[in-house]
């Protein structure tokens, strides 16, 4: 299919363009089906203080009601809110709505009902977490069955649902971003030990600010870079001043430059408690970092990594394990490479062009048979 051929138009549905994980995922689907030639149109809630750009062929609509349509109940808005998601696809007519996380894929459901436009729900993280209470569980139970298509990140991620919706669910993994699929670095790695993501509980930043400190006298010429926003940054910067270590470890904020800012890195930690697939490991495994992660729960880093050959799994808030693998890379220059160039073939598997294309199969698939 040539670009400016096919003129199918995808909605895509997700809170905010908020510089997530999820978020950039589809921004970048976005962008793909925008350059196939296909319409799309981006609809949030709300716009976020720092988003992600999309190109002008992008349409953008906001589904929040107005301030002044604000009523004094919770039920009342609810209704609001539900009536204008459902006036947006009225008035756009989609061939295929696509959303992401939590309650916008029950949203979509409901809004859509009796317009005769498929559905695809897309679960971004684990799904007991993405999902964590009864309430929310039986709206699954309820309303997942009624969509056209479940997209998943893993395999792990199946076993959440009925069998109904296992028979609809696809497992389609993040594609790298372009800014990914770069060489190796080849000189000498700067003696910087980096992290990606939002500064947030599950993240779980502490556990690497305590291993890095452990380590800081015997390797004084490291330092720990941590670059994102979140309600914990601050925190954090105040605790590093308190331990003395301010000129060590960085809390710079985020960067719309990521693959520059850690390309050069010596070490790669994501700390997380729980992922779906973390994108922000991908691609520093592309990049050829060397790479430790948790082994949480979602089970996303143990279907990327296979532990001492391309990268390193370590144990969900265990510090000294962490201390003792972030000594295992340093202490070990051949290992250390061993570690990037191995993890660097998933360019291989998640190249964008090659994931993107099965996104596009499976939407035709499901407009096709709708």
């Amino acid at each position: 299919m040539e670009a400016g051929i096919c003129r199918k138009h995808i909605a895509m549905f997700i809170s905010s363009l908020d510089k997530g994980g999820s978020e950039r995922v589809l921004v970048n689907l976005a962008e793909y089906f925008c350059g196939r030639g296909y319409l799309v149109t981006i609809v949030t809630q709300y716009k976020a203080q720092s988003e992600y750009g999309i190109s002008d062929g992008i349409r953008r609509v906001y589904s929040e009601i107005s301030p002044e349509e604000i009523g004094k109940g919770r039920v009342s808005n609810f209704w609001k809110r539900f009536r204008k998601l459902r006036g947006i696809w009225k008035r756009e007519k989609p061939d295929l709505i696509l959303s992401f996380i939590g309650k916008n894929n029950m949203m979509a459901l409901l809004t859509s009902r009796g317009l005769h436009i498929p559905v695809v729900v897309s679960v971004r993280g684990e799904p007991k977490e993405e999902y964590y209470s009864r309430a929310l569980r039986l709206a699954v139970r309820a309303l997942f069955p009624l969509a056209d298509g479940v997209a998943l990140q893993s395999r792990m991620s199946l076993d959440f649902f009925d069998k109904a919706v296992q028979k609809k669910a696809v497992i389609l993994p993040n594609s790298l971003h372009p800014a990914f699929m770069r060489e190796i670095y080849k000189g000498e790695r700067e003696k910087k030990i980096v992290a990606v993501g939002r500064v947030d509980a599950n993240k779980n930043h502490r556990m690497i600010i305590r291993a890095f400190a452990s380590l800081a006298r015997q390797y004084s010429e490291y330092e720990l870079v941590i670059y994102g926003e979140g309600e914990l940054r601050e925190g954090l910067i105040r605790q590093v001043e308190e331990m003395g270590l301010s000129d060590r470890i960085h809390l710079p904020g985020g960067t719309a430059e990521v693959a520059d800012a850690i390309w050069k890195a010596s070490v790669f930690v994501l700390s997380s408690n729980s992922e779906g697939m973390p994108n922000t490991l991908m691609e520093a495994m592309a990049l050829g970092i060397p790479c430790i992660s948790t082994d949480c729960s979602g089970g996303g880093p143990a279907e990327l990594i296979k532990s001492g050959e391309n990268g390193i799994l370590t144990e969900m808030d265990n510090w000294k394990m962490l201390k003792d693998n972030l000594q295992k890379i340093m202490d070990n220059v051949e290992f250390a490479r061993k570690l990037g160039e191995n993890g660097a073939k998933i360019k291989e598997k998640l190249n964008p062009d090659l994931i993107n294309g099965e996104w596009e199969r499976f939407f035709q698939r499901i407009m096709g048979e709708h």
